[in-house]
């Protein structure tokens, strides 16, 4: 079993930088999340800092499109007013964006490239880990295609089919493949293997809510 339920009453989140700007206009804020900070606010009242309370700082409109866990890094569009919010919205509701992450997984893949079909519900007894639940879990599809094979770890691209929560680190647990450094997941040396959870949203596409262009992030890996 993984260890002690993580806490986020122990929250430090990077301040360096404060807030990483990829791109800003009259409508959109996209930036590159650290891991370790929160996209929203947490309900304790301690977990307050996080990437909306930074981006309001410089733009007191700005709102959350969608988010990442705090483990995980990468691009996060924010949108600056109620239209823009509303389209974009729209996109990630009816799966019309493209999102790529990119994972260090325990383990060497044998496969080149898969998909993983798993339903997922939340495991109550040990809330907020999810688990795969053939009865009562939610449809769950994640495309995994091998980047390079390290002698005892696999950097894979994962392109995620369906939204549910912890679906890529649940999903890649189930293949036998563990993402290294998960406080939720991983076990023992696969925990210890990496300073932070080894999962970062490296690409994100959508269309512009007013130039109607179809835009595509990209955020370095930083592992």
């Amino acid at each position: 079993m993984p260890g002690p339920m993580p806490t986020l009453l122990d929250y430090f989140p990077p301040t360096d930088p404060y807030l990483n700007v990829l791109h800003v206009d009259d409508d959109i804020l996209v930036v590159d999340k650290q891991s370790g900070l929160l996209s929203v606010p947490g309900k304790d009242p301690s977990l307050w800092d996080c990437v909306e309370y930074r981006a309001r700082q410089t733009w007191p409109t700005a709102g959350m499109c969608h988010r990442l866990d705090k483990d995980t890094s990468g691009v996060l569009v924010m949108a600056l007013n109620k239209r823009a919010h509303g389209r974009i919205g729209s996109q990630f509701e009816h799966r019309q964006t493209t999102k790529s992450y990119v994972a260090r997984v325990s383990g060497v893949i044998a496969e080149d490239r898969g998909v993983i079909d798993l339903p997922l519900a939340t495991d109550w007894e040990n809330k907020p880990r999810q688990r795969v639940d053939y009865e009562n879990g939610r449809h769950a599809k994640t495309e995994w295609e091998v980047i390079e094979r390290e002698a005892n770890a696999t950097r894979v691209k994962l392109v995620p089919l369906t939204g549910r929560t912890h679906q890529l680190r649940v999903h890649m647990k189930a293949l036998g493949h563990v993402i290294l450094g998960d406080a939720f997941y991983a076990e023992g040396e696969d925990f210890k293997a990496a300073d932070r959870l080894q999962l970062h949203a490296a690409e994100l596409g959508f269309t512009h809510p007013t130039t109607g262009e179809f835009m595509t992030f990209v955020a370095p890996t930083p592992f």
